[in-house]
């Protein structure tokens, strides 16, 4: 039998009293795709950060290549071949995609760097995965997905011989999670050992050797991909049955347009874009990852001023580049990247919840009885679920991170909204909850908009659907005449 490269042997650790992990085992194989699954909170963030060094356990041992240290940390870690790529992008983006590979290690000849070896250690790093990628090109310049590898390429380049990679593909467009999916592929040719972090069932299913589950802390179920299915994972990951449901939707929606928009435009990325949605409608936006769907929120928040075009919420004018006056006219923009621009990290969850609220002051943010008496119907109809009582949202799973983003807008009663990609990150029980709320907000007349790159949730939530390919509206399509992979289709530029 081939000799694991990673065991992890009956760890568990607790926080405040309350348990993350419990007895949990683990083995990871040289040159496998090993998918880590659970819900929200059920303890992969834990266990990959003990892995990684960052936190040690209370119990158990971990053996890497051979050793079991009694302390790991991030530093011994690495020096063991363990890395990890997290969701959240750790590239430079104002240098080089050389320098971010060699970052820490560059060439040198006494105080000066020898900037062709730089480049030259870069290419054959990139080369070695098979990636086209210019070593010379600023990394903020990339695609998420060629931000992405150039980091897979520096943590292999650095001797990883077990990558953790954290929801790779999250918000990506088909081809670029396909392109992923095929580096996944070529690191396990090479023998790497990976660790693949996703919510895509389907994805888990066709990409990875193994899988184990997790829930409330402990394994429901480790073994091979082809010995399970969707339903057998989803019962292991949440412990019953969840579906999704579209819900009947005939008469909901009315004559009057809730939200409006003319001849939105803005430099390459968005050009005359018109779309109307009427109050108790979900209309959704539909492109590529990184194309005109993604500048919606920045427009209509008014965060960036458009070049030309305008705004209406329920009739009225929303002045261009003007947050105040987005939110006064009663329109609500959610956010997809909730931890740059959603969530305060160092606040609490009652606080990010209230932080919307217009008539909460900063002196009342200090009564704390109070703010968790406002806060309490907030949790309970979002139910945002916490180890304990009320940590810093940071401290929160994904889902109950995003569940917070969205009860924090969702509950000021807006009359529009925009929600960019609401289930960005969260698990499948999470995302049908959301899909619920989602529903909820259109029966009570609001006019939403939805902008996204998943044709999945688009085909479950949307009643109409504008399909967008390099800033430019190509196509609407009612939802119930058309199927998933002719969304697909469209969106990669085919015809239906």
């Amino acid at each position: 039998m081939t000799t694991p490269v990673l065991t992890v042997r009956d760890v568990s650790k607790s926080f405040g009293g309350a348990a993350a992990l419990k007895g949990v085992s683990v083995e990871l194989l040289p040159g496998e795709v090993h998918a880590l699954m659970g819900m929200n909170g059920a303890g992969k963030s834990t266990l990959v950060q003990i892995i990684s060094g960052v936190l040690n356990p209370d119990a158990g041992r971990l053996e890497i290549g051979g050793q079991s240290p009694r302390h790991l940390t991030p530093r011994l870690a690495r020096r063991l071949g363990v890395s990890i790529v997290p969701q959240r992008r750790e590239l430079v983006m104002t240098l080089t995609v050389a320098e971010n590979i060699m970052l820490g290690d560059l060439p040198t000849g006494g105080a000066v760097v020898r900037w062709g070896t730089v480049r030259e250690n870069a290419r054959e790093a990139l080369k070695g995965l098979g990636l086209e990628i210019d070593p010379d090109a600023i990394a903020g310049d990339l695609t998420v997905a060629e931000q992405t590898m150039v980091e897979v390429a520096r943590e292999v380049r650095r001797g990883g011989r077990v990558l953790i990679l954290d929801e790779p593909t999250a918000c990506l467009g088909p081809e670029a999670a396909a392109q992923i999916r095929e580096l996944v592929l070529r690191l396990r040719e090479s023998g790497v050992a990976v660790v693949f972090i996703s919510h895509h069932i389907s994805e888990v299913l066709g990409l990875a050797d193994r899988i184990t589950v997790l829930r409330d802390g402990e394994v429901t179920w480790t073994g091979l991909s082809k010995e399970t299915d969707e339903r057998g994972l989803v019962r292991d990951m949440v412990g019953r049955e969840v579906v999704s449901r579209r819900p009947g939707r005939d008469g909901r929606c009315g004559d009057e347009v809730g939200l409006s928009v003319r001849n939105l435009s803005q430099g390459r990325f968005l050009a005359d874009f018109d779309i109307d949605v009427r109050r108790g409608e979900i209309v959704a936006v539909l492109g590529p990852a990184g194309d005109a769907q993604s500048r919606l929120f920045d427009l209509l928040s008014g965060r960036r001023r458009p070049d030309r075009g305008t705004v209406a919420v329920a009739g009225r004018a929303v002045r261009p580049g003007r947050v105040a006056h987005s939110l006064a006219s009663g329109l609500r923009c959610v956010t997809g990247d909730r931890r740059r621009l959603g969530l305060i990290p160092g606040l609490t969850i009652d606080e990010n919840l209230l932080l919307a609220q217009d008539r909460l002051d900063r002196r009342r943010m200090h009564r704390w009885g109070l703010l968790a008496e406002r806060a309490a119907p907030l949790r309970a109809d979002y139910r945002v679920v916490s180890l304990v009582r009320n940590p810093p949202v940071e401290q929160l799973s994904g889902g109950n991170q995003q569940k917070v983003l969205l009860a924090k807008w969702l509950g000021t009663a807006p009359s529009a909204v925009l929600l960019e990609d609401p289930t960005n990150g969260v698990d499948v029980a999470a995302m049908a909850e959301i899909h619920t709320l989602v529903d909820a907000l259109a029966a009570r007349g609001v006019a939403v908009l939805l902008a996204s790159s998943s044709a999945e949730e688009v085909m479950r939530l949307a009643d109409r659907v504008v399909v967008v390919r390099d800033g430019r509206r190509i196509a609407e399509y009612d939802v119930d005449r058309i199927t998933r992979d002719d969304l697909i289709a469209a969106t990669l530029g085919g015809a239906l």
